[in-house]
């Protein structure tokens, strides 16, 4: 096999001060952490150390959010890293680390104008958005303006769509919604992300109907993947499907080794951990 070179589509902050911010100390967060039974899998360390595990590993370039997760119950913030949290983090990797911009609705078209001065002082390139604990799908005509900003500046848009850990309704995130948004936007780079589930079929019937509609594995082990996912990214759908992590909830390594365990085609294995997202996502 190959010496491994891997792109992480969603790789959450991970500076000690955002793990305990966003996971450990967060009791919201820690519960939810620890049902599914990976909180004690959570480490804290340097960003020096964490990059250096990285080179380890194989993984060339982050795709780090500005995230922001909303209380659906109690109206704040679950998670939330800030734009200067990623672009401080972007100054001390500027070859490594590249920012997703974290999509408030509320925010209108102060978010816009946030996106852009982002994207064009600080070369992010996309936007993540996580609908669930706002009450609108992603294809509800507040997004549309965000949407419309990233086609102009040839940016992508990185949904968390299907289920969610979180205590927020699940249906804002069923992959149909954004059958929609790329209809509207054709040229537009939209990335399904957390395969979909429990809706991985829409999201392959949305991904591979649209050719600007991508399917990102990230907060789902590979071990765990349908077969229906597998078959998709090792044959017709090679190429539409590319890998994540949303580390801290799934550890680089494991999933890394689990990949490698599917024992998918070379060249599907390429196109899923490094190619379809230096095309996406623009990588140099």
């Amino acid at each position: 096999m190959a010496k491994r070179k891997a792109i992480d589509i969603l790789c959450n902050h991970f500076t000690p001060e955002s793990i305990r911010k966003n996971v450990s100390e967060n009791p919201e967060e820690a519960a939810r952490f620890e049902q599914v039974g990976v909180l004690s899998k959570v480490r804290e360390l340097s960003p020096d150390a964490f990059m250096a595990h990285m080179d380890e590993l194989g993984v060339e370039y982050l795709l780090v959010p500005s995230i922001v997760t909303w209380s659906y119950w109690e109206n704040h913030p679950v998670e939330r890293t800030t734009v200067e949290e990623v672009t401080s983090l972007r100054e001390m990797y500027p070859k490594r680390i590249f920012g997703l911009y974290g999509v408030d609705p509320r925010t209108r078209m102060a978010g816009v104008r946030e996106l852009e001065m982002c994207v064009r002082e600080h070369n992010f390139r996309g936007i993540h958005i996580h609908p669930h604990g706002f009450g609108h799908p992603p294809n509800h005509k507040y997004y549309f303006p965000f949407y419309a900003k990233c086609q102009e500046l040839g940016i992508a848009v990185v949904v968390s769509m299907g289920h969610t850990l979180d205590l927020m309704p699940i249906e804002n995130g069923r992959p149909v919604h954004l059958d929609e948004v790329a209809l509207y936007f054709p040229d537009l780079p939209i990335v399904i992300t957390h395969t979909g589930w429990p809706w991985v079929e829409e999201a392959i019937a949305v991904a591979w109907k649209h050719p600007n509609v991508y399917i990102g594995t990230s907060a789902y082990k590979p071990r765990y993947w349908k077969p229906e996912m597998v078959h998709f990214l090792n044959s017709f759908g090679r190429g539409k499907v590319m890998w994540g992590s949303d580390f801290p909830l799934i550890q680089h390594e494991e999933a890394l080794d689990q990949i490698d365990a599917l024992k998918i085609r070379d060249e599907a294995r390429s196109a899923l951990i490094y190619d379809t997202a230096a095309k996406v996502f623009k990588l140099p």
